[in-house]
């Protein structure tokens, strides 16, 4: 990334065209290539040949992994999950079905990360990372 440093994630031109404003889609350079920045404190979502092309403000949802401390910045963007949903479960039944959830629908043909998550992949390792989270946050408070 040409802010922060780190190495980029490869992501599909339909990602950008899904998520991004508008406005902010006519400025998609001619290419395949594009990388998506994954350190959390950058603002650039986007990258490619050194140069950074958007940033969070460019998108049309919020980037999970930019708003850790969001609990209702979407985990999974296809099916609607959240941290807080997440929470919610976990407190209500002592446990997380989510990842199950995603899976039946992934099998089902219904799972559209490539188009829908920012990242341009799979969101079930970042789900599996907030649920382990969640309950280890719900255990220290003693609810569950």
């Amino acid at each position: 990334c040409p802010q922060c440093g780190a190495r980029g994630k490869t992501a599909a031109r339909i990602t950008l065209g899904a998520l991004l404003k508008p406005e902010r889609r006519p400025q998609i350079p001619i290419q395949d290539e594009f990388c998506f920045c994954k350190t959390p404190t950058c603002e650039v979502v986007y990258f490619s040949d050194g140069k950074a092309l958007f940033y969070k403000d460019d998108l049309l949802v919020p980037v999970g992994l930019k708003e850790p401390n969001n609990p209702v910045t979407p985990v999974c963007y296809c099916f609607g999950w959240t941290p807080q949903k997440i929470q919610a479960e976990i407190q209500a039944t002592g446990k997380s079905t989510v990842i199950e959830q995603i899976k039946t629908q992934v099998k089902a043909g219904n799972c559209y990360c490539e188009v829908t998550n920012p990242q341009g992949s799979c969101c079930l390792g970042n789900v599996a990372n907030v649920v382990q989270e969640v309950k280890t946050f719900v255990n220290q408070r003693g609810g569950g």
